[in-house]
């Protein structure tokens, strides 16, 4: 019943599309333009609309305006884990989305929950872009029965808090919330930290009734969503990447032609660059907004990221565990 209902809403949203398409093409060559839908769970004020979006774009310039993708954010047609549901069987071409939905179905995918591996945004990216490691990762989309077009980023998660953090033991006893992943809850409660995993929604209120202390998230969501009004610091963890992949059903792809696969192709890593320096003026822009509102922002030592690092030990070995080993001494460079 919830399939169908998603694919009569699916179907009214885009038949219009669809039919525009074919009346554009007919006038051409007698073909088709293609009108694909592309999806997110993303409010459009984000860098995952700004990825989408400029990746809509460069398809079509590069077309000619022959192939076209129409964007439907904020979960227009349906969440995270529906969306990445509906890929799979095809309803959905193009997904854009962050990787913590997908390790449910993807586990090799926790190894980006491994936590503090990188000490900056650039040293990210090039093991993303890396070929080696890329070209394994790729392999855990195809598993799933995707394909991945490129990875882009809203910069590294970190904290807000009404606590000041300066040495690991500060984080003991903070009632933060987190997102639903048994990976991320055990990184805080190796901090000493008190983890609490909650709805989205409920956060800002959380913290403006002080049912809970603090939460984590990319600077991008604690400023368009206004945390940072009920918390005296932002301290810059930087614990682990906002990593956002844009992926396409494995099957469809493989059905495009050569011709149109390359444009695809281009157009992602077009699209990827884009984000990621987009990404690099907004996180800016927004600790600005922070800053201005007088919370304070909070930079961790070399030291106490060290020893952040080392007391997450337990969380490597269940990650090692869980994944394939190939995939995690490539991440970490071994």
């Amino acid at each position: 019943m919830k399939k169908k209902t998603f694919l009569v809403k699916l179907g009214t949203l885009l038949l219009g599309t669809v039919l525009c398409g074919v009346l554009a093409g007919c006038g051409q060559t007698g073909g088709q333009r293609y009108a694909w839908p592309l999806a997110t769970a993303s409010p459009e004020d984000t860098v995952t609309q700004i990825f989408a979006e400029k990746f809509a774009d460069e398809v079509y310039e590069r077309s000619g305006g022959w192939m076209k993708i129409q964007v439907y954010a904020n979960s227009t047609l349906g969440g995270d884990r529906e969306l990445l549901e509906t890929c799979a069987d095809g309803d959905i071409p193009f997904v854009v989305q962050n990787t913590a939905p997908q390790v449910a179905f993807m586990p090799d995918l926790a190894v980006f929950d491994l936590p503090c591996v990188f000490d900056s945004l650039d040293a990210c990216r090039k093991k993303i872009d890396e070929e080696q490691f890329y070209s394994l990762i790729s392999g855990v989309y195809t598993k799933g029965g995707y394909h991945l077009l490129g990875i882009a980023d809203q910069g590294f998660r970190v904290m807000s808090t009404n606590k000041r953090v300066d040495a690991v033991s500060d984080f003991s006893g903070q009632k933060i919330r987190t997102m639903e992943n048994s990976y991320h809850l055990a990184f805080w409660k190796a901090l000493h930290a008190n983890p609490a995993p909650m709805s989205f929604s409920e956060v800002y209120i959380g913290l403006q009734q002080h049912t809970i202390d603090a939460q984590e998230n990319p600077y991008e969501v604690i400023v368009s969503n206004k945390l940072y009004e009920q918390q005296d610091y932002v301290v810059e963890t930087n614990h682990l990447p906002h990593l956002i992949p844009l992926i396409v059903n494995d099957d469809f792809f493989a059905g495009l032609t050569k011709q149109e696969q390359e444009v695809i192709q281009q157009a992602a890593k077009a699209a990827v660059a884009y984000a990621r320096k987009a990404s690099d003026e907004r996180i800016a822009d927004r600790i600005a907004v922070i800053a201005e509102f007088g919370t304070q922002i909070v930079t961790l030592s070399d030291d106490t990221r060290q020893q952040m690092r080392a007391g997450a030990e337990d969380v490597y070995e269940k990650i090692h565990e869980s994944i394939d080993g190939q995939i995690y001494e490539a991440y970490l460079g071994r």
